[in-house]
């Protein structure tokens, strides 16, 4: 298959569970399963990018391995929601036998919370009436979205966010792998830009890539779309100066020239606040002013306005504490 054109995050996924970075003690764990033979249901939470969907699809390779693809079946819950995808594609593919005399076969369910509460309960009769035939692999952001009765029935397995030099390690091993030299800024660059999603750093660095094979931080915040880190400190700094006239402006080059989305900007704008030291009294008055600017944008709200009046309250609030 000519790969010139494939997309990093699949032509870099591990195809083993050893391949996996940043998740130590949970690859540890699922390789148990593997020296045993034995496989319970599970649940894999955690937020986009941490490898959720890898741990699931390596783990099938190395249970059933060439047969893996006989055995393993992947659904997204966020396409068919309803009860009728459990009643239907679910129960046809978990009642039907193992292939190359496999013990069991496993469905991977992809955002499961999306799932309806019907649906989970009627998933939950599935799981119970077909263990012997197939193990179930569920997959959510929010675990808290599952029923009790599910999450009982599974071993659940809490993804963190990727840590910086897990991300600088496959960043790394990637840009090996294209011919690519990533300077240090830039690698920084994608680890901020990533928060701990994997994703985000390879689609970052092959976007970078494009442009030409030396990667460097301001090409790596241009094609994300995002601030640098000292755009926004400058951004609240001038707010909470109280100059309102040169906020606007910093926020309207941010916004209009540079395309950065209000709601990316919030939390950016997020990020840096809670690192800085200021006033704890303030600090909570401007953190109040994102949520709910980030609550009205969510409801539709003019994005326009609703950025210029957080830049406003900011400089109210600074100026209450002068």
């Amino acid at each position: 298959m000519d790969e010139t054109h494939t997309i990093w995050i699949e032509k870099y996924r591990p195809a083993r569970l050893a391949d996996i970075v940043g998740q130590d003690e949970i690859v540890e764990r699922l390789s148990s399963y593997v020296k045993s033979g034995n496989l319970p249901h599970l649940l894999f939470t955690g937020s986009a990018g941490v490898g959720k969907t890898t741990a699931a699809v390596t783990l099938a390779r190395e249970f059933f391995g060439e047969s893996w693809q006989m055995n393993f079946r992947e659904l997204n819950a966020s396409d068919e929601r309803g009860i009728d995808v459990v009643r239907n594609q679910i129960k046809e593919f978990a009642r039907t036998r193992p292939a190359e005399d496999a013990d069991f076969k496993i469905l991977f369910l992809d955002e499961a919370d999306a799932l309806t509460t019907d649906a989970q309960a009627a998933l939950r009769r599935t799981m119970e009436s077909y263990a012997k035939t197939c193990r179930f692999i569920l997959s959510c952001n929010y675990s808290s979205k599952i029923i009790d009765p599910i999450q009982s029935r599974c071993a659940i397995y809490r993804f963190r966010p990727l840590a910086a030099e897990a991300v600088k390690t496959e960043i790394g091993r990637i840009a090996a792998k294209e011919g690519l030299t990533v300077t240090p800024e830039a690698m920084d660059a994608m680890v901020y830009i990533a928060q701990g999603d994997m994703r985000k750093a390879i689609n970052a660095l092959q976007g970078a890539a494009i442009i030409s094979t030396k990667i460097e931080a301001p090409m790596v915040y241009a094609i994300t779309s995002n601030a640098r880190p000292e755009e926004i400190k400058e951004l609240l700094r001038v707010s909470l100066a109280g100059d309102f006239e040169g906020a606007e402006s910093l926020l309207s080059q941010l916004l209009h020239e540079r395309g950065i989305a209000p709601n990316e900007l919030i939390n950016q704008c997020y990020r840096a606040l809670t690192k800085m030291e200021m006033d704890r009294a303030l600090k909570v008055q401007l953190i109040d002013a994102l949520g709910e600017t980030d609550f009205r944008l969510s409801e539709g709200a003019g994005s326009d306005i609703q950025m210029e009046a957080l830049i406003a309250r900011f400089v109210l609030a600074s100026a209450g504490k002068r």
